[in-house]
C-alpha cells in the first residue's frame, strides 16, 4: 500500500516542482525606464562662433584678434614680471574680464565645455527651476536664440537644480537652447555673484560686457541688452 502510494505521490511532487523551476526561469527583471530624450540643444557649437555676427563692435570693444594697450589677448601666454604701468588682471566677475576657468557638463552629454572656449557675441543665462522669476524669463530668452540665430548664442547655465526639474521645465517651455549643467553653483561663486536669474553679455573675445540680475527680463529688455553691449541689432 505504502509502495503503492509513493509510487503515485512521486511523480505529482515532479510536476510541481517542474511548474516552480519553470516559474522561476521565465521571471525577468523589470527593466528601468528609458530616459526622456533631452530638449535642448547639443553643445558642440559653443565653441564656435556664430555663422555672421552681423554685430557693430559696441563701445569700449575691440574687434576680433585686436588688443587694448595693456591687456593681452585671451589664451596668450604671459610671463612672471609685471610690465611698468600695466593695470592689474581684471577679476572674473568685473566687466571686461574673460570668462571664469571653469569646466562645465553639457546637459545632453559629450565632452564638457571650458567657458573659456565659448564664442561670442553670446547670452549666457543662468538659472534654476525652483526660482521663479528664472521660470518667466526662460521663453524671452528661446526667442532670443531664434531672432538672433547666426549672429549670437543664447546659452543656459542651469544651477543649483537637479536634472530631473531642469528637463521638466525645458519640455514645459519649450527651450532649445545650449544647456551647461553647474550643480554646485561654480560659477556664481567665480563671478561673486549669488541671486538669480542671472544674465551675462558676451562679446566675441569672450570677455563679460554686461552682467544683469534686476530680475526676469522680458523680449524688450533683452533686445535693448544685446544692442547696447554686443551692438546686434534683434527685434523685441
Amino acid at each position: 500500500m505504502n509502495r503503492r502510494l509513493a509510487a503515485l505521490l512521486v511523480p505529482a511532487l515532479l510536476a510541481v516542482a517542474g511548474c516552480t523551476a519553470t516559474g522561476q526561469g521565465s521571471a525577468t527583471t523589470p527593466t528601468a525606464r528609458a530616459e526622456r530624450p533631452s530638449p535642448f540643444a547639443d553643445c558642440a557649437t559653443l565653441t564656435r562662433p556664430p555663422a555672421a555676427t552681423g554685430a557693430a563692435a559696441p563701445s569700449g570693444a575691440t574687434a576680433p584678434g585686436s588688443t587694448t594697450p595693456g591687456s593681452t589677448t585671451p589664451g596668450a601666454a604671459t610671463t612672471g614680471t609685471a610690465t611698468p604701468g600695466a593695470a592689474a588682471p581684471t577679476a572674473s566677475g568685473a566687466v571686461g574680464a574673460v570668462l571664469p576657468s571653469l569646466i562645465l557638463s553639457c546637459f545632453t552629454g559629450g565632452t564638457p565645455v571650458a567657458l573659456r572656449d565659448v564664442r561670442g557675441p553670446a547670452v549666457v543665462n543662468v538659472w534654476a527651476s525652483w526660482c521663479p522669476p528664472c521660470r518667466k524669463e526662460l521663453p524671452a530668452f528661446q526667442r532670443l536664440s531664434e531672432r538672433a540665430a547666426g549672429r549670437l548664442q543664447v546659452i543656459g547655465v542651469n544651477s543649483r537644480d537637479t536634472r530631473s526639474a531642469a528637463q521638466s521645465i525645458g519640455e514645459d517651455y519649450g527651450i532649445r537652447f545650449p544647456m551647461l549643467f553647474d550643480q554646485g553653483e561654480a560659477l556664481q561663486r567665480e563671478l561673486g555673484r549669488n541671486a538669480l536669474p542671472l544674465t551675462l553679455l558676451v562679446d566675441a573675445q569672450g570677455r563679460v560686457r554686461h552682467t544683469d540680475a534686476t530680475g526676469a527680463l522680458d523680449d524688450a529688455r533683452l533686445a535693448a541688452l544685446v544692442r547696447q553691449h554686443l551692438g546686434v541689432q534683434v527685434s523685441a
